[in-house]
Order: structure tokens, then sequence, then C-alpha cells
């Protein structure tokens, strides 16, 4: 199936546990990028598996544009299990994923309450999918990281040492992923499959481009920690 459109991608957000505040990425992106806009999980600081995969579902079927998914940590996991719990059609509605952080389960910081979402479905992805992970992330260790972008049949990028990729690592706008972002949407408007054998350099020569804080968004020290 040819997944290309000359329709413009929507992006939609997931957020993990206790939903992005006002330093996190997502956020930024939402705010500066007219074609970003989240998806309301709720249950924000109790999430449900089955509950965050509906309310994905809902959005999906709400727009007739070809959708991009930009999740972070445990909104990774919901993309997953909507994957394997709706069975989609390959690039259809989702036509790529960027995936930042996503957590183990397996992992003795991850939260009792969102162990649900764990045992995660090991089959490709039904659509191009770009995983994010950094060295020192406190919810998953890289190895574990990489082995479940091979399952989902996804191209990793290796983020350095970063921690969680939240607004606790002082990111700000993260114009890296921004780059990412456009290689997606590039892929999803052109179907040039180059345009995602290169992303590990294309974030490199950003990080040398762009540094690893943008100080236009400093992050805070007090904002709560988030999965």
């Amino acid at each position: 199936m040819n997944i290309t459109s000359n329709s413009r991608p929507a992006v939609f957000t997931l957020p993990g546990l206790g939903n992005s505040g006002p330093d996190h990425w997502q956020t930024h992106w939402e705010a500066t990028q007219p074609d970003v806009s989240r998806v309301e999980l709720g249950m924000w600081n109790a999430p449900r598996r089955n509950p965050w995969v509906t309310k994905l579902e809902q959005s999906l079927r709400g727009t007739d544009a070809p959708v991009i998914l930009v999740a972070h940590s445990l909104g990774c996991l919901t993309v997953a299990w909507w994957a394997a719990l709706a069975t989609p059609s390959w690039g259809a509605p989702v036509a790529a994923a960027l995936l930042v952080a996503p957590p183990c389960f397996e992992s003795d910081s991850f939260p009792v309450l969102t162990r649900e979402f764990g045992h995660l479905p090991q089959s490709p992805l039904p659509f191009p999918t770009i995983v994010v992970a950094s060295h020192d992330d406190p919810y998953a260790r890289f190895a574990d990281t990489a082995g479940m972008a091979n399952d989902w049949g996804a191209h990793l990028v290796d983020a350095g040492t970063i921690g969680h990729i939240n607004a606790l690592s002082g990111l700000g706008v993260w114009r890296e992923g921004l780059v990412l972002l456009d290689r997606l949407k590039h892929f999803v408007r052109t179907g040039d499959a180059s345009a995602l054998s290169t992303v590990q350099n294309d974030y490199d020569r950003a990080v040398a481009d762009y540094g690893r804080n943008d100080p236009a968004a400093p992050f805070h020290a007090a904002e709560p920690t988030r999965l």
C-alpha cells in the first residue's frame, strides 16, 4: 500500500504519565507548530491502557488527514498497544510515528500503576517509525529500547545522555527532534525512503548545530517528574 499523500499531515502528540508540562518539548511543539496538537488521553495520574488506546482511536477517527504520532514515554507504549489491538492497515490512519524514550516495564523505576502497559506486543508496527533513546534514561536501559525498536521494525536514534528526554532534560523546543519530525513529514508527502535512512546522521548534525539546550525555552528544576 502506498502511504504517500498530497495532504498536509496532522501531528498528534501523546504524553506519558502525568501529562507533559509547560517546559516539555511536546508542549513547545504544540505552541509553535500549527499542525501539532495533543491527544487528551485523560486519567493522566492514573492511566489505564485500554482507555488510553480508545482515546487515541477516537482522535484518529476524527481526522481525514494522514497522521504522524509523536509520543513520549508511556505514550509510546500506548501507540504500540493501539497498533496491536486496532490492527490498522499499513500506513493508515497512522502514516508514521516518532516514539521518544519508551520506558521498559521491567525497570525497577517503572511505576506499578502503569504495569498493565507492559508485556508489549513485539510485532512490527504498521507504519514507518523512529525510536529515540538515551543512554541514561532512568526508566529504560538503552539495550532494551534498541530491542523494542528492532521488534517494531523502527529506525533507532541514539540521543546520547539526555535522561528521559523530558522537561528535566532541559531541551526546550528540542530542535533536534523537530528535524526527525521533518524527515517523517517528508516521507509521508513523497514516499522518499532516503528521508529515513539517514536519521541518525541528521540528528547528530542537528545536535552540533543547535547544541543540547535551547536558551529560548529554559527548563525549570521544579518541573514534576513525569513518565
